[in-house]
């Protein structure tokens, strides 16, 4: 980096009295607190059991395509069972984990700030989410629904089960939540720095939610307004996009991509802020090409929305239209390619040690450049009139959304989790659960490229026999990833009560947020710390170390 800051660490704090864990405060004062602290983890905890019901969902219909025939369910109860999965996986965990769980907890800390700039507003959030949450989950009860999760009409429009809308008003009113927080995160990092942080001193985990929040606020209305045109076609009886009514169905697919493409950025910046902090921590190594990597988070979040079309190649847009959006498709690629070439730079000549989130981050970056090259195919209109709507599609999305997403999270809560709680977690098993989770998700979608290539489609309950052999293999791999998640929920959880205490600093990381004890004061600092120097200078440290 060309900037010039004095090479003093930045002022430790005293340590306070209570913490935002103290055990004298009651379960009313939780539900009603504003500390952001504690309404990341009032987030943690439905958005976990949001990840196992969707996960236990797709356990079902991947159990039921080992055999050909798909003995275990009938093609209804199938279809109900992936559209839940990907209902409750897309908008009630992919969407909000990160940015509510991990941004809610650290972004003030990351900045220097005592909360966010609007408290209540994010208690306001979290009741929104849990009663998105909680209008879904209904749904589920009362019998379920087979629109897939994209509700795409007339499935959604024409379907006689009710359950549909139920679903679209959970996910509306879940929407509204990620507004109220987006919004929070763009006003608290404008106002609410501390005193020395411009924006090159901000965290890339900072710069990554500022952009995830500015499409929260333009991407999500679309989408809201989107369903809601659908629950008033079917109350009302309007033709709007049911072509029974004079409707046009592919007025809902444009209106839908134009949020669900820039909504996986949603899912995959934060992903990519963490692994941002992560690498050059266990690398030893400043950040290579901050401004840069900086950068590209808005040059994804801005060209995100000029490339929703590509969902729809096989739909009947024109020719022009369609080799516009294939240019786009690969124009979004290079900011993406920026941070990965900056993080192989990081690491290149660096002292790595590899402590799980580092174990994590790896495998985001591995799982993330994998799917990201195949999306380039996608991309390609020869090759996406081939593989559109095939198992090489949800290859593709799984490799960049759980397998990058999910091990970006896991990177970031294992490498914040002794912040969080003041307590370690076990190395050995959290490495070991690193591996059989990258393992096991090889195992499962790989043979998925094989199958979307060869022609299998998606969203059948049943299928050719020679397509057996592949299947059997991804349910295999399905059990051992199913066992790598449940594991850090086990270890985890111990270590709140067996772990060792973590002190200050476990992994001499720089940033405010290690300056705090752990867990972190109630209100964050008892002075407004000042920044006197950028992020990530561990070659400082180097030097101060060398004799």
């Amino acid at each position: 980096m060309n900037e010039q800051t004095p090479a003093q660490p930045m002022a430790l704090l005293n340590e306070p009295a209570t913490n935002y864990l103290d055990a004298s405060y009651s379960v009313v004062s939780w539900l009603f607190t504003t500390d952001h602290k504690r309404i990341a983890i009032l987030y943690l905890i439905p958005v976990t059991l949001m990840f196992f019901i969707g996960g236990l969902a797709i356990s079902l219909d991947r159990l039921n395509l080992m055999t050909p025939d798909g003995m275990l369910v009938d093609a209804d109860t199938y279809n109900k069972l992936f559209t839940i999965h990907g209902v409750i996986m897309v908008f009630f965990f992919l969407v909000p984990v990160i940015p509510t769980v991990l941004g809610n907890f650290f972004l003030p800390l990351m900045i220097g700030a005592k909360d966010l700039a609007f408290p209540r507003i994010n208690l306001l959030s979290w009741y929104l989410y849990m009663i998105g949450a909680a209008w879904t989950s209904a749904a589920v009860l009362a019998g379920g629904v087979d629109t897939g999760w994209t509700f795409y009409t007339p499935y959604s429009s024409m379907s006689s089960h009710y359950n549909v809308v139920l679903t679209m008003m959970g996910v509306v009113i879940a929407g509204f939540s990620s507004l109220l927080t987006g919004l929070n995160f763009i006003v608290t990092v404008h106002w609410l720095r501390a005193p020395g942080m411009n924006w090159f001193r901000l965290p890339i985990f900072v710069w990554t939610m500022y952009a995830t929040s500015f499409i929260f606020l333009l991407a999500v209305p679309v989408l809201a307004m989107s369903l809601i045109l659908v629950i008033l076609e079917r109350i009302l009886q309007i033709g709007i996009f049911d072509p029974a009514l004079g409707g046009d169905p592919l007025l809902f697919q444009h209106l839908f991509w134009f949020y669900s493409h820039p909504a996986v950025y949603i899912m995959i910046l934060p992903g990519m802020g963490v692994v941002s902090e992560v690498i050059p921590c266990f690398a030893r190594k400043q950040l290579y090409g901050y401004k840069f990597v900086a950068f590209s988070s808005f040059g994804i979040a801005c060209l995100g929305f000029f490339v929703w079309a590509h969902h729809m190649f096989v739909a009947g847009i024109s020719l022009y239209a369609a080799l516009i959006f294939s240019s786009l498709s690969f124009m979004v690629a290079v900011p993406s390619a920026i941070k990965v070439f900056n993080w192989t730079a990081t690491l290149y000549k660096s002292s790595i040690t590899f402590e799980a989130p580092m174990l994590f981050a790896l495998g985001f970056v591995a799982l993330f450049t994998f799917g990201g090259m195949a999306g380039l195919f996608l991309a390609t209109l020869g090759v996406d009139m081939h593989v559109h709507d095939t198992y090489f599609v949800i290859a593709h999305f799984h490799f960049i959304m759980v397998g990058g997403m999910v091990l970006g999270y896991m990177a970031g809560l294992h490498y914040w989790w002794p912040k969080m709680t003041g307590r370690l977690y076990s190395d050995w098993w959290s490495r070991i659960t690193a591996m059989v989770i990258f393992i096991g998700f090889f195992l499962t979608f790989l043979p998925q490229f094989v199958l979307g290539y060869n022609g299998m489609p998606r969203r059948y309950h049943m299928y050719a026999p020679e397509f057996q052999v592949w299947n059997v293999m991804s349910t295999a791999g399905a059990s051992i990833l199913g066992v790598g998640y449940v594991l850090p929920l086990v270890y985890l959880l111990g270590s709140l009560r067996y772990g060792k205490p973590a002190g200050r600093n476990p992994w001499h990381a720089t940033g405010l947020e290690w300056q705090t004890p752990s867990p972190p004061p109630t209100e964050n600092f008892e002075e407004s710390p000042v920044v006197v120097r950028a992020p990530y200078q561990y070659h400082l440290e180097k030097a101060q170390n060398e004799p």
